[in-house]
């Protein structure tokens, strides 16, 4: 495991934070840790992931909604998916593949510093965000 996923594994069991699953990717190069969990928004589970690799960077993820666009809703949701980005500078929303809306946020942790502190105070800020713009994100995701 590489020293930041160790930090914030650590932090966790500090806080007695039991909420995460881990996985440690095997055979990957730059040693990516994935913590699993869910946020709950408005009812319902949205998967969450904290990505820690050996780089100066870690990320969370989040999946707002799977195959999110469709033909009815492709521009009015790209028109608020870019003013989202736009306006929220912490936050990069966008889409996979499949069409599911994801929502990235990166850390920088230089040194092998990462702060579990610093993971948390994000996810306060994610779910302040989610909590006041969700119902508007679904409400363009289901025209």
């Amino acid at each position: 495991m590489n020293k930041n996923a160790e930090n914030f594994k650590n932090y966790l069991e500090e806080k007695d934070i039991k909420i995460f699953q881990v996985e440690e990717i095997e055979g990957d190069e730059r040693e990516t840790v994935v913590f699993r969990s869910n946020i709950s928004v408005e009812g319902q589970q949205l998967p969450t992931a904290v990505i820690i690799d050996n780089s100066v960077f870690a990320a969370i993820r989040v999946q707002i909604s799977p195959k999110a666009v469709t033909e009815e809703n492709q521009l009015d949701l790209l028109k608020l998916i870019n003013g989202e980005n736009l306006q929220y500078k912490p936050f990069k929303f966008y889409f996979d593949d499949n069409g599911t809306l994801l929502m990235d946020i990166c850390l920088v942790v230089p040194d092998d510093d990462l702060k579990g502190e610093t993971v948390y105070l994000m996810f306060e800020i994610i779910i302040n965000y989610l909590n006041n713009s969700y119902r508007n994100l679904m409400k363009t995701i289901w025209k």
